[in-house]
């Protein structure tokens, strides 16, 4: 008998072709009534394809009292009960370093966005105000500024690594100084942002990091700083951000990911310096099916008794 996977939440087009031809598959989204169906077959069930779009978590677990491994799309995995997962015996797998390049892509356009008033200038053009106003105002460069990284693990590292050509000096913040690196640590973030330019997070999400990038952080980048999001939306507390952009009392904002997504504020979307993306850090064609690819070779590995090719560090930690 072939392994049983659900899935409950949106999947790339090649991963759920695989995961059907290797296993039997369910997809809770094709039920008339999913509650139902999730009853009838949670026995079953053996694998969950999980993703950042619908919660792993304690009620979907205990639903399925034979699961055996949880593999999911994205390096971030807050959206799954990690601990209770493992506390039932349940593998929890993540898709980790496929993305780093992109994610840190996207964080280096956005800071040059932010910096160069890129978005707000394209407008400019559009609205026919350069020919009627002329020049607009001059913006700044990077180089030579302090730059620091908020999280400074693979996707930190890979941000820092890009930076350098750009002639940044990067410093970074995190829960514990990493004596292998040559940048300089802050243990006190506020204290960093007062002392950058930029603030770049890419910090896990999840209950220690909510609302980590507060007001009084804010404010300490200051009315001429940036802050850049490329984490998770709540890591940044979105109202105190709308508020100090309003005020004049933080400079710039470059998002890519918002509290309630898709939900942007109207009062964030009505403002001209931030630019917005819709959660497109490693939304590359490329990025996106080595992600999906990893999934599925996650499952081939734990269904064949072979080590899993990217276990959540929780699990690591227990080994």
């Amino acid at each position: 008998m072939k392994p049983e996977i659900l899935v409950v939440s949106a999947h790339m087009p090649h991963v759920l072709t695989v995961l059907r031809e290797e296993f039997l598959l369910h997809d809770l989204r094709d039920a008339e009534n999913p509650a139902a169906r999730l009853q009838e077959i949670g026995p079953s069930i053996r694998g969950l394809a999980s993703t950042a779009f619908a919660a792993a978590d304690k009620p979907l677990i205990d639903a399925l009292p034979n699961l055996e491994i949880i593999s999911h799309l994205g390096v971030g995995y807050d959206t799954v009960d990690v601990a209770h997962a493992l506390s039932r015996g349940i593998a929890v797998t993540h898709t980790p370093d496929v993305l780093n390049d992109e994610v840190a892509n996207t964080a280096i356009l956005l800071l040059l966005s932010a910096a160069r008033r890129f978005v707000e200038y394209d407008r400019y053009v559009r609205a026919g105000r350069w020919e009627e106003e002329g020049d607009p105002p001059l913006t700044h460069g990077i180089a030579g500024r302090k730059v620091g990284i908020v999280g400074f693990g693979r996707i930190g590292k890979t941000i820092a690594e890009k930076l350098k050509a750009f002639h940044a000096e990067i410093v970074y913040h995190g829960r514990r100084e990493q004596k292998d690196q040559p940048y300089r640590y802050y243990a006190d973030l506020r204290q960093m942002a007062r002392d950058c330019y930029a603030l770049v997070v890419i910090t896990p999400g999840g209950a220690e990091t909510h609302h980590l990038i507060s007001g009084e952080v804010m404010e300490a980048i200051g009315p001429d700083g940036i802050l850049v999001n490329v984490a998770r939306g709540p890591v940044v507390d979105e109202s105190a951000l709308i508020a100090a952009l309003q005020e004049g009392r933080l400079g710039y904002a470059a998002l890519d990911v918002f509290e309630k997504e898709p939900h942007v504020p109207e009062a964030l979307r009505k403002l001209d310096n931030v630019v917005l993306q819709p959660h497109q850090g490693s939304a590359t064609v490329e990025t996106r099916r080595a992600m999906g690819d990893l999934v599925v070779d996650n499952f081939r590995a734990f269904f064949a008794g072979r080590p899993l090719l990217t276990p959540v560090p929780e699990m690591q930690a227990r080994e």
